[in-house]
C-alpha cells in the first residue's frame, strides 16, 4: 500500500460536455460506478437526452448506452487508476476520451513535465507546440501538442497534453489525449483548456 493520499479533485469542472469515470483500480478504485458499469452507462445515456431536452427515439437510449460502456472498457480496463473524461456535444457523438492521472513526485520539475507531456517526442512528425500553461488550482504547467505516425495506418494522431507539479502535495498531475480526428480536437478546445483549469487536488 502507497502512502500517496493526493487524489484528483473534479468538484469544479463543468459537467455538460463531460461523461466523468473514475479510476477503475490503484489506491482510490474501483468507485462504485463500477459495480455494474452497464446499468450506470444507461442512466448516463438517460441523463444526457434529457440534459440537452432531445427525443432519444425507440434506440437513442441504447445506442448512447452500447457506447459509453464500450469507451468504458477500453479506456479503463481493469486495474487502470486514471480518470476517464468522455468528451461530446450531442448524445450520439462518438466521445473524445481525455484521460487524467496523479502520482508522487519524483524527480526536478522541468525535466518531469516534458517528459509526462512527451515535449521532446522524436518520433513526432514535426517539432511539437510547446506552451506554458497556468492553472488557478495545479500552477503553472506545460501543454504540448504535436503529430505522431501510427504503425499500419496513414492516418496521423493528434496528441495533446497537459502537465503540472504540485509542490505542496508532492505530486504530478497529467490529462492526455489523442485521436485521428483533428477537427475533433480542435472543436473540443475549448472544453479540454476549461477542464485543465478545472482539475484540482484534494489530499485526504
Amino acid at each position: 500500500m502507497s502512502d500517496f493520499l493526493p487524489v484528483i479533485d473534479i468538484e469544479d469542472i463543468d459537467p455538460y460536455p463531460w461523461t466523468v469515470l473514475p479510476p477503475r483500480g490503484g489506491e482510490t478504485g474501483p468507485f462504485e460506478e463500477w459495480d455494474d458499469i452497464r446499468s450506470w452507462c444507461r442512466e448516463e445515456a438517460e441523463d444526457l437526452w434529457l440534459d440537452r431536452e432531445l427525443d432519444p427515439g425507440p434506440n437513442g437510449v441504447d445506442f448512447v448506452a452500447g457506447t459509453l460502456e464500450r469507451c468504458a472498457e477500453a479506456f479503463s480496463p481493469p486495474g487502470s487508476d486514471h480518470w476517464l473524461f468522455l468528451h461530446r456535444d450531442h448524445p450520439t457523438d462518438l466521445p473524445l476520451p481525455v484521460l487524467a492521472a496523479i502520482g508522487p513526485s519524483t524527480e526536478a520539475r522541468e525535466p518531469t513535465l516534458r517528459a509526462l507531456t512527451l515535449a521532446d517526442d522524436r518520433s513526432a512528425v514535426q517539432p511539437p507546440v510547446v506552451k506554458r500553461f497556468k492553472s488557478p488550482k495545479l500552477g503553472e504547467g506545460l501543454t504540448v501538442f504535436r503529430y505522431v505516425p501510427q504503425e499500419n495506418s496513414r492516418h496521423l494522431l493528434a496528441c495533446v497534453r497537459y502537465a503540472w507539479q504540485v509542490p505542496e502535495h508532492g505530486a504530478d498531475v497529467v490529462i492526455w489525449t489523442a485521436t485521428e480526428d483533428v477537427a475533433r480536437i480542435m472543436q473540443a478546445a475549448e472544453d479540454l483548456e476549461s477542464l485543465a483549469r478545472s482539475l484540482g487536488i484534494y489530499a485526504p
